[in-house]
């Protein structure tokens, strides 16, 4: 079977209970804008993974041991992800 290529976009945040300076200025930031109405923010990343499996089920299974090992720490974030196949 050859493998398909597949796209993942993985969102990377801290967990709620991690205290986040950067989403902190941020919102000071918004307010000092004029942005009223900004209750929180909460920092992160965006990663886009390409990658080839044989399956969908396998590029998930790829892509959430990358999340656990690596593209987030487990022990202050949390980590999504979505995963389309890639066109060609």
């Amino acid at each position: 079977m050859s493998k398909q290529a597949f796209l993942a976009r993985v969102y990377v945040s801290l967990k709620p209970t991690v205290n986040d300076p950067q989403g902190t200025t941020i919102a000071s930031a918004l307010e000092s804008l004029g942005f009223a109405g900004v209750e929180d923010v909460r920092s992160g990343r965006f990663l886009q993974v390409s990658l080839a499996a044989e399956d969908r089920a396998a590029a998930e299974t790829a892509v959430d041991d990358m999340c656990a090992r690596l593209l987030a720490n487990p022990v202050i974030e949390t980590y999504s992800f979505e995963i389309e196949a890639a066109e060609s």
